[in-house]
């Protein structure tokens, strides 16, 4: 039966040798990363250096610790995936250890034991062949290589270093590196990205305009330790005319360390992806896409959340994907309006709706797709009414997506929709704010499910999901018919010369298309298991 199981899924999935790909031939190769390298030089300011450090690794339970993921700036640039690593990037060539060089990158050693239990690591002669690298040294070097050297530089840029890593022998050579880089460029006490970014903000100033930017400073205080407990920016809040807040700009610190700069030139970077970073992402929907269609057919009243989920990811692993780009969402019946719900553990459904936001991770890319479908194979009346109210949502948002679109109008245009839709049914009054829709419709996808970018225009390139959805929980005040309805429809696109291409169309998304695919037969349900005692 399983060799069966597998014959079928081979011709009805079309399983190609295009998608069995090794470590490192995966479409993203050693002058991919290094254009990535020299286009992030393009932005750097004069005298300047980079330095990006790896994730640390997470500890799961005692003596086991989560699957490393890398930190995705880290990988962007240099293709490296392993911990305990830093990448040094300068706008222009300098002389280091008696060699002009303009990037080092630390690893960790080869270790025959380590490698024995956790897996073969590159070393300073595997990131040199594979990943291009010509100046490689072992991170227990970083000190020595880098002695001095920061001085040399007008603007140190990195990012927060300030929030603690978890302590343990797997983070130690981390541990060390952020401690030698922090004590060499005298890094500032509590800085963050947040502090930084209103520093920025109260510099560029004038009195005309001191007032507004208290107000801002003010509402950030609000959410946000670090602003509340830094002086200067208290200082600048509680000044009482603009003379003073003038006063006040003047003294506003100018670290040589920016950690608002390196950020910001990331998201610029990664927002527009390049034709190599699309044929991976290509690769992550379409998979996902499959598992949508899969579950269509598949899916039957008394089945479980977690079944529904094994389904879809089993085809995630049967095309090669690593795994998920984030925990998998399955909610049936009330579940669904559970915005982040990842328990998927209830038994035996068998009515209204099945909810399920789930996304294949290919080759560090990911996807994000979401399907709402009918556990009967049937919309209800009242189901299909909110079902195609939410469709015709995000039919307006789709037509937003072009280029020289600002991309907060995406989410705007389907509000619009749904606020108006569900006054013409009665759930809210016209023009009454409401919480069914509580969440955005739009965000940039590519090596993180909320992937970097500048919310600004909308540019060829750029990768992002239209996901406008409508959630009436148990309890609402709205007449019960509607109540644990939840319906999200979640795409993902591509924006081209002149509109946008929808990479996941392969999953059905009207409520008819839905239970027609819901009626095909499906090649799991020949799989039969044995019960449990």
């Amino acid at each position: 039966m399983k060799k069966s199981l597998t014959i079928v899924l081979l011709v009805l999935l079309g399983i190609s040798q295009a998608f069995a790909q090794s470590y490192f031939d995966d479409g993203l190769d050693a002058n991919f990363h290094r254009e990535r390298r020299e286009a992030l030089r393009e932005l750097m300011p004069e005298k300047s250096v980079a330095v990006f450090f790896s994730s640390p690794v997470k500890n799961r339970s005692n003596d086991v610790d989560f699957i490393y993921h890398p930190n995705t700036d880290l990988f962007y640039l240099s293709g490296f995936r392993e911990p305990n690593a830093a990448l040094v990037i300068f706008d222009s060539p300098v002389e280091v250890d008696g060699e002009s060089v303009d990037e080092l990158i630390f690893v960790q050693p080869r270790d025959e034991n380590a490698e024995m239990w956790n897996g073969k690591r590159l070393g300073v002669d595997g990131v040199k062949e594979k990943l291009g690298f010509s100046q490689v040294y072992l991170n227990s070097e970083f000190e020595k290589v880098l002695e001095g050297d920061f001085a040399k530089f007008d603007k140190v840029l990195t990012f927060s270093l300030n929030k603690g890593i978890e302590e343990s022998n797997s983070n130690k050579d981390l541990q060390l590196m952020r401690e030698d880089f922090m004590t060499a460029v005298n890094y500032p006490e509590n800085a963050s990205e947040v502090t930084g970014q209103l520093y920025d903000l109260i510099r560029s100033t004038d009195i005309e305009n001191s007032a507004n930017v208290a107000q801002v400073v003010g509402r950030y205080k609000r959410f946000y330790p670090e602003v509340e407990n830094d002086e200067v920016l208290n200082e600048f809040l509680n000044a009482d005319s603009p003379e003073k807040r003038m006063e006040v700009r003047d003294r506003v610190p100018n670290h040589r360390v920016d950690i608002t700069a390196l950020p910001q030139m990331m998201d610029h970077l990664r927002e527009a992806k390049t034709p190599a970073e699309l044929a991976m992402l290509r690769k992550a929907v379409q998979i996902s896409a499959i598992g949508q269609v899969e579950v269509m057919k598949a899916l039957k009243p008394g089945m479980s959340e977690r079944e529904v989920q094994g389904i879809h990811e089993f085809v995630y692993k049967r095309y090669g994907a690593e795994g998920v780009g984030y925990p998998s969402i399955v909610g049936a019946e009330n579940n669904g309006c559970i915005l982040h719900y990842i328990e998927n553990d209830k038994r035996d459904i068998d009515k209204r709706l099945i909810l399920m936001d789930l996304g294949a991770e290919y080759r560090g890319y990911t996807a994000d797709v979401t399907r709402t479908i009918p556990i009967s194979g049937k919309f209800t009346e009242e189901e299909r009414l909110i079902y195609d109210l939410v469709y015709k949502a995000q039919e307006a948002g789709f037509e937003q997506c072009k280029p020289g679109t600002e991309f907060s109008e995406i989410g705007k245009v389907a509000q619009q929709v749904i606020n108006d839709g569900l006054a013409e049914l009665g759930i809210i009054e016209k023009g009454q704010r409401h919480r069914y829709f509580p969440h955005g419709t739009s965000h940039h996808l590519g090596l993180d499910v909320h992937d970097r970018g500048t919310f600004g225009k909308l540019r060829e390139g750029m990768v992002l999901t239209v996901e406008p959805g409508i959630y009436i929980p148990e309890g609402s005040d709205c007449d019960p018919k509607w109540w644990g309805i939840a319906v999200r429809i979640e795409d993902d696109v591509v924006i081209t010369g002149d509109g946008f291409e929808n990479l996941s169309a392969h999953a059905p998304r009207s409520s008819e298309e839905i239970e027609k695919m819901m009626e095909q037969s499906s090649i799991l349900e020949e799989w039969v298991l044995p019960e449990l005692d």
